[in-house]
């Protein structure tokens, strides 16, 4: 069997990586020739754990290559994945263009039948569209080759993409043919070995599942937000309320942890991709609505504490920051909380000093602040008047105290992550705070 994945992005660089060492010969396509060259030279456009070592093993035996075009490699191949990027569009709609374009291409080129699998997250009726740009290309150049097409959505968590894909849960594929069924069910097969499932479906669905798995989990860590902002004004403390509700077998206690916010390339342009798919077809998701706004709102709140700490009145404070990317085992910043909070610092006059153990060499492109880089934790502290913790990397979890507190101008802690013990810390002569806790600022 041979596979084609178009994009080395992260689903895409992932996908192919994952499938060839299995033992499937799969080549990785883009049209950036720079980040090509890299690859072929074991460089890697993204972090992941777990990644790298995986691409090299497979590239050095001759299963996983990369190039820059599909007619070359087009010829034989089985199954193309379409994995290219969906950009949010200004009325928050995913952009199709890449996914159109590579489907134009597969038309133009294909001679021979194959599956073609949409793994970019898309809307609900994009199959349709690649399908009908495949078979507009094809006309154009006056041939006509069988093809199916298939949607396989991915759901893999960034830090964890790796053990997802060798190890799914559950793999959703949408189909609407017995051949495409059939490729499809024998290229997954290896990583079935241990019971995980495959749940076939039509491809409209399958689209969607995509969409609404994020927009819950969206939905859920927004909801738990909320409730931590009434547990502080009401004395009661988050950390017990998810204990609590998190027993209960009809909720259970995934994505149920109080913090500054979700970020990321998927939650954000996921949750406005559907709303905007909701409106097209004359239905509002009132309750995503609500979902974006209040995560919007989370990723200043712990901004508002340190200024309300200090009486409205930042010029002139050092504020530490421990984590930049959107969560922890990754150098991923899209939508992290970290920028707008280092905004809202700067514009406050303060003086930021910042460490992140992967993304800080990724920090520059989307802080546009000039703003200190640490070389490690501690560096950051020095001279700060507060320090803030905004990403759970596990570094932070048991840092050694009392040189935290000597480097600190004052011993003063804001934990947007909820990772530290309260009484401890106070124990040690810090002032702390956190989210969702009756009684914190």
């Amino acid at each position: 069997m041979k596979i084609i994945v178009v994009g080395t992005g992260y689903v895409g660089l992932v996908t192919g990586a994952c499938l060839s060492d299995v033992g499937i010969d799969v080549t990785c396509i883009d049209i950036d020739r720079k980040k090509i060259d890299n690859l072929n030279e074991g460089i890697l456009p993204i972090y992941e754990p777990g990644l790298e070592e995986i691409v090299h093993q497979n590239a050095q035996k001759g299963r996983l290559k990369f190039s820059t075009s599909i007619a070359e490699h087009i010829t034989d191949a089985d199954i193309i994945f379409i994995a290219v990027g969906t950009p949010e569009g200004e009325d928050g709609s995913a952009d199709l263009q890449y996914v159109l374009a590579v489907a134009d291409q597969i038309g133009t080129h294909l001679e021979q039948y194959a599956v073609v699998v949409t793994k970019s997250t898309v809307p609900v009726g994009s199959s349709v569209r690649v399908k009908e740009a495949i078979g507009k290309a094809m006309a154009r150049e006056g041939r006509q080759v069988p093809f199916d097409v298939a949607s396989n959505p991915e759901f893999l968590k960034e830090g964890a993409a790796i053990n997802d894909f060798m190890s799914p849960d559950r793999i959703v594929i949408g189909v609407e043919s017995e051949q495409a069924r059939k490729a499809l069910e024998q290229l997954y097969k290896p990583f079935l070995l241990n019971g995980f499932r495959i749940i076939f479906m039509d491809i409209p669905s399958a689209e969607m599942t995509k969409y609404a798995a994020n927009a819950m989990l969206a939905t859920r860590i927004s909801f738990m937000n909320d409730i931590a902002n009434l547990c502080e004004r009401v004395g009661a403390d988050i950390n017990q309320v998810r204990t609590g509700i998190g027993s209960d077998p009809r909720i259970g206690n995934k994505f149920l942890y109080a913090g500054i916010g979700y970020g990321g390339a998927c939650f954000p342009k996921d949750v406005k991709a559907l709303m905007n798919t909701g409106e097209q077809h004359g239905h509002a998701l009132r309750i995503l609505e609500v979902v974006e706004e209040v995560n919007n709102r989370q990723k200043l709140v712990l901004f508002h504490k340190l200024e309300k700490h200090f009486g409205g009145d930042l010029a002139g404070k050092t504020i530490a920051i421990w984590g930049l990317s959107f969560k922890p085992q990754t150098d991923d910043m899209r939508e992290a909380p970290s920028i707008l909070v280092v905004d809202a610092l700067v514009k406050a006059g303060v003086k930021v000093q910042a460490y992140d153990p992967i993304a800080i060499k990724e920090a520059p492109r989307y802080i546009p602040h000039d703003i200190t880089y640490a070389e490690d934790e501690y560096k950051a502290l020095e001279g700060a008047d507060a320090l803030l913790l905004l990403t759970e990397w596990r570094e932070f979890r048991l840092p050694d105290w009392e040189r935290v507190k000597e480097l600190m101008k004052t011993p003063l802690i804001f934990d947007g992550r909820n990772i530290y013990n309260a009484k401890e810390l106070e124990g040690l002569g810090f002032n702390y705070f956190c989210i969702g806790v009756g009684g914190v600022v």
